[in-house]
């Protein structure tokens, strides 16, 4: 058994935010004001040197509860946000730091820690799912989306891998390195952004990934831009999304 525990509860604007610990590991849902009967869920993961309550997370989550009536959750990834740095946390920050001083790839350092953090990650996100689904308003038979780019793709690539209950993905922004196999195992819809003009991600990674998976309804929104400038609207699609996939499942099984 888990053990999920809130901590603090805020509400602003119809939407409720609770703090939560979930086997100890630091995490927020936000939800509904007004919700009224069971609710899809969403699974995020925030970008690497973030954190669970950054704005890019805050503000999706947002969209997510006031134009669709989900639940939200995020997990502070290892190292980040409210949790403690290891050395090991340490010693890849500083080599990751050293080569973009030196002008040196970032690929091959960021593809191994992202894959060490997502080796502690995945099963914390599947523990958080696994208690989320025993409060009532969320339930254990109710559609259930993951949405996490760059580091939280990282993560959720092999997390959705190895979850059945996931029945829709938004994912970008990652090199194919490692991830790739785990791909090759999802079959669910998925949309997938990538930059056109990544300094660090080329177009060839960017496409071998999205073209691991086994999805049969696949999108790949591809915009102008460098790593860090992905449309804000590229937020309004993955809403879009949300609402096609869970929202239909809800009607469907109603």
């Amino acid at each position: 058994m888990h053990s999920l525990q809130f901590t603090a509860e805020s509400s602003f604007d119809g939407v409720i935010e609770r703090d939560l610990t979930v086997d100890g590991v630091p995490g927020v849902l936000w939800s509904p004001a007004s919700g009224d009967g069971l609710a899809p869920l969403v699974l995020m993961g925030h970008g690497g040197g973030n954190h669970k309550k950054h704005p890019a997370m805050s503000g999706r989550a947002r969209r997510l509860v006031t134009d669709c009536g989900f639940h939200v959750a995020v997990l502070d990834a290892p190292g980040h946000g409210d949790r403690p740095r290891t050395a090991h946390d340490e010693a890849e920050i500083a080599e990751l730091f050293r080569a973009r001083a030196a002008g040196e790839p970032e690929g091959p350092i960021v593809v191994r820690y992202n894959d060490h953090l997502a080796a502690l990650a995945v099963p914390e996100y599947r523990a958080l799912l696994d208690v989320l689904q025993g409060l009532p308003e969320i339930g254990a038979d109710g559609p259930v989306g993951y949405w996490g780019i760059n580091m939280g793709t990282a993560i959720g690539v092999p997390f959705v891998a190895a979850e059945p209950r996931i029945t829709a993905a938004v994912f970008g922004q990652h090199w194919p390195d490692v991830l790739a196999e785990k791909a090759q195992r999802i079959t669910i819809p998925i949309e997938f952004d990538l930059q056109w003009d990544d300094e660090h991600i080329s177009r060839e990674q960017g496409l071998a990934l999205f073209d691991a998976f086994a999805s049969k309804e696949k999108s790949l929104h591809v915009n102008s831009g460098t790593h860090k400038e992905l449309p804000r609207f590229e937020a309004d699609s993955a809403v879009r999304f949300f609402a096609r996939h869970l929202g239909e499942a809800v009607t469907t099984s109603a």
